[in-house]
């Protein structure tokens, strides 16, 4: 599930394959059943699984079943409550306390889906529901866009990988952890390339080391202006290219976008929230067109819980709890600290406050994610 179709699926089969009944009843000619008290005579039964093979003549009817083939000649179902039968048996007597009429409760070959038709269109995500409508009209396998594997690289000599105690100065590496299950939930299959330490060139070692071919790669650190921050430089070597590096929001603003061995590159900033930031903005819908979909953000207007203050030239994502208040009305409240290295204040935060450049003070009404 979740995966996206690489083409169209047109339906095997029609959905129901013959004509079949809606209801429990008997199975008759609407020319037979012209008025209350008609007597029938029952000549067989039609089950689910088990159609009656024969021709309904006149005065017939046939006991059946939901789901059971109609009969040939049959062009009515009479409800079991609208009949009084003198036994469940064939030979016994259907006597009519219901007219029926021609047609009812018959469900037509192809009702549902006709062979043929395309049920399932190319960049349709699986689902559950999806992968049922796809075996009922006759496939067991469908064409899907393959899961793009995504290198997760963290750099910095601060990091120690998860399970180690970090001495002094050293941090667990949990961009790492967290960008891995990102890609997982986007659809993706991570990578995990390690931790490359603050030396020019070790980037591009631990990237060209993949233990396989990789279709995106995405560092976490060294992205920053420092003396130790090397992504950048490395994106200037032999088969390397740096498309562009910073942009105008917070946190995340030392983004950086480039190509090694022609594999496309993510580099986000260290900072764990402007990491997972960057990553909801830019990574997911990455990863989406890699799998042959798309992604768009949800959406939502809601109402402040507090002033927001002055803007600079860069837009802000600002980490915040959104609820129903006591109104109805969605309505959202910043977090107080919005700093970029509080995983904390990230963790339990449901939206994100877009706050566009330059915006003044009270505001209203405000755009999440």
């Amino acid at each position: 599930m979740g995966r996206v179709l690489a083409s169209d699926v047109a339906a095997r089969l029609s959905l129901p394959v013959e004509p079949v009944s809606a209801m429990d009843g008997y199975a008759a000619r609407a020319a037979d059943c012209g008025a209350v008290g008609t007597t029938l005579t029952r000549i067989g039964e039609s089950a689910a699984g088990r159609p009656w093979t024969g021709r309904l003549g006149a005065g017939q009817a046939v006991r059946i079943f939901t789901g059971a083939v109609i009969p040939d000649g049959a062009d009515c179902i009479i409800l079991q409550e609208d009949v009084d039968a003198s036994a469940e048996e064939d030979g016994a007597s259907v006597i009519i306390r219901e007219v029926p009429r021609e047609g009812r409760f018959i469900r037509p070959a192809g009702l549902d889906v006709t062979a043929g038709d395309i049920i399932l269109a190319a960049g349709t995500v699986m689902s559950a529901r999806l992968i049922a409508l796809a075996t009922s009209a006759g496939h067991t396998h469908v064409s899907l866009w393959p899961r793009p594997h995504v290198g997760v690289l963290s750099t910095g000599d601060e990091l120690v990988i998860p399970g180690e105690t970090p001495g002094r100065g050293q941090i667990i590496s949990s961009n790492a952890t967290y960008l891995s299950a990102f890609v997982r939930a986007c659809g993706g299959v991570p990578v995990n390339l390690g931790i490359a330490r603050d030396r020019p060139g070790a980037m591009l070692e631990q990237v060209r080391s993949a233990p396989l071919p990789l279709d995106l790669i995405v560092t976490t650190g060294g992205a920053s202006v420092g003396v130790h921050d090397h992504v950048v430089d490395d994106l200037s070597s032999s088969g390397t290219e740096l498309g562009f590096w910073k942009i105008a929001m917070r946190p995340g603003k030392p983004l950086i976008h480039g190509q090694i061995d022609g594999i496309p590159l993510l580099g986000l900033p260290g900072n764990p929230v402007s990491s997972a930031v960057c990553a909801n903005i830019f990574l997911r819908p990455a990863i989406a067109r890699l799998s042959g979909g798309s992604y768009e953000p949800e959406l939502v207007t809601a109402r402040l819980g507090c002033d927001l203050p002055e803007n600079d030239r860069r837009q802000d994502y600002l980490r915040s709890t959104l609820a129903v208040d006591a109104d109805g009305n969605m309505a959202v409240e910043p977090a107080r600290k919005q700093d970029s290295s509080m995983i904390g204040i990230y963790a339990h935060a449901n939206a994100l406050i877009v706050a566009l450049r330059s915006i003044r003070r009270n505001r209203p009404a405000m755009p999440l994610w």
